[in-house]
């Protein structure tokens, strides 16, 4: 495991148990239906343990929406695609312990230095040269902030503005989670300017409307890159396409492992059977449900007799966030030197981003070179679903923020759009499906699954995966994995005394962990 460089890490040691599922007589056969981040977490850490895994993928490339897939360009140039950019933050513990079994030093993820965020006024803020310690990291990004004042500071409402610094998980949910992020701006005298830089970015990772979106949901965010970590607000990216950087390796690892992958094939349904599950024709003792939202419902919808009603009413009850647009673009010529890998862009409708590929990526560099041109990638994030009109307006504000864009000829361009992220809701906290089920045998693992810990996104994903993968572990008697989070409290001693007298420790397999004083 890549070790973090925050000396207030939280780790949550394995249970005990045999170290390999040949010590049991018979190796369990666990089916693992879906295979992104989620599933192939959940499916290393079985497979590590000897029990019999089966990956079953609908789509023909692993990595779920942080895979990619060939394409061709007109002139018949093959180029790999995917959803757009993701940034591998240092602080996503889980997910590189999971990308370390095959990349022990993470050589195959790079550096990037800065990701600037432009506001309307072409105000910069940058995340360059920040402190790492909590909470002087936040304080000079805001000191030094071009649309965050010193005034603007002083008149933060300091009372409501306090779950910010003092967030604990669930705790957090049980503050905030009955209030929408912008109103919880406003309530809080967050500078509109300085809103749309920082915590607007944050709120649409999710690609959702921060008037969408639990107030909750950005405070754990906030305290994942800001006041609960150390690690600094940096990230990684994989330095070739995301198959060749990470998931083909990873694939011929579990192979190694006796893992059965199979990609294009798709699970309408799960039966329960006496002695466990069946899934299509074969017997398993276990399934990981590692689906998106529409898989899980779609799998569910197929398997009548699984689970009790309120359970199924819960998975039911998940919602996808709008849609969201990746265009790519193919242009020959190159942009200015000093564009910068990664532009967040605040207040400027529909763009919410733009990356230069060449700048990190490999396959995307020689291209360029060949060509002396530039891949250029374009994000919006709820973007609706006039998906004309939306294309339009991004590339004439790309026009506007690179100038040299204006001109350049297009050699290629895929656009995608795709609504299947999920929608983290005002008051839906409490009924999020967790992690364990009340069917024996059967747990959920991705980014949309409860668990008690401050994690988002990519790192939601595998935590949730380990977790599946422990809670089968621990039923068979089998050695468990260990898990990492970012401190699971505030930062600042006396504030945290003021909120609470307990903090959240415990076994966080299931989705909860133990309160305990």
């Amino acid at each position: 495991m890549i070790p973090g460089r925050d000396r207030r890490l939280e780790t949550y040691p394995a249970h005990g148990g045999l170290p390999d599922a040949g010590l049991l007589g018979r190796r369990p056969r666990a089916a693992v239906v879906g295979g992104g981040i989620a599933g192939l977490t959940a499916a290393t850490g079985l497979a590590e343990r000897g029990v019999e895994v089966t990956v079953f993928e609908r789509e023909r490339h692993l990595g779920g929406r942080a895979g990619g897939w060939d394409e061709r360009l007109p002139d018949g140039t093959a180029v790999t695609m995917s959803r757009g950019f993701h940034a591998f933050f240092r602080q996503y513990y889980n997910l590189r312990a999971l990308l370390a079994r095959t990349d022990p030093g993470l050589d195959r993820l790079t550096e990037v230095p800065d990701y600037p965020l432009v506001d309307p006024h072409g105000r910069t803020d940058t995340f360059a040269g920040l402190p790492l310690t909590p909470p002087f990291n936040a304080l000079a990004f805001a000191l030094r902030s071009p649309t965050f004042t010193a005034r603007d500071l002083v008149r933060l409402n300091g009372p409501r503005a306090l779950p910010l610094a003092t967030v604990s998980v669930p705790r957090i949910y049980e503050q905030l989670d009955h209030v929408d992020a912008a109103t919880f701006l406003t309530a809080i005298n967050f500078p509109a300017a300085a809103r749309h830089l920082a915590f607007e970015v944050f709120s649409r990772s999710f690609f959702a409307d921060p008037g969408e979106l639990s107030a909750a949901e950005l405070a754990t965010m906030f305290h994942l890159y800001f006041l609960g970590s150390a690690e600094g607000l940096l990230f990684d990216v994989p330095a070739e396409p995301f198959p060749q950087a990470l998931w083909d390796p990873l694939a011929g690892y579990l192979t190694g492992l006796r893992a059965d992958i199979r990609t294009g094939v798709a699970v309408s349904g799960i039966r329960r059977e006496a002695a466990g599950f069946r899934v299509g024709d074969e017997a398993y003792d276990a399934v990981v449900l590692a689906c998106d939202v529409p898989g899980l419902q779609h799998v569910l919808a197929g398997s009548p007799d699984l689970g009790t009603p309120g359970w199924r009413a819960t998975v039911e009850d998940l919602r996808t966030a709008p849609p969201f647009l990746v265009r790519r673009l193919w242009l020959d010529r190159p942009v200015r030197a000093d564009r910068p890998a990664f532009l967040g862009t605040g207040g400027l409708p529909p763009l919410d981003n733009i990356s230069v590929l060449e700048r990190y990526e490999g396959e995307a560099r020689r291209w360029a070179r060949r060509h002396r041109g530039s891949v250029v990638e374009l994000h919006a994030y709820a973007s609706g679903t006039d998906t004309g009109r939306v294309t339009r307006e991004m590339d004439e504000r790309l026009h506007r923020i690179y100038p040299e864009t204006a001109d350049a000829g297009l050699i290629g361009e895929v656009t995608l759009v795709r609504q299947d992220c999920p929608l983290f809701p005002v008051g839906g906290f409490a009924r999020r499906p967790t992690v364990g089920t009340p069917e024996p045998g059967l747990v959920l693992a991705g980014d949309a699954i409860r668990v008690d810990l401050p994690v988002a996104l990519m790192e939601r994903a595998a935590t949730t995966g380990w977790c599946a993968a422990n809670t089968l572990l621990r039923g068979w008697g089998l050695l468990g994995h260990p898990l990492r989070s970012v401190p699971n409290r505030g930062r600042i001693p006396l504030l945290e005394r003021l909120v609470s007298g307990h903090g959240f420790r415990g076994n966080p397999d299931d989705g909860r962990q133990l309160r305990t004083r």
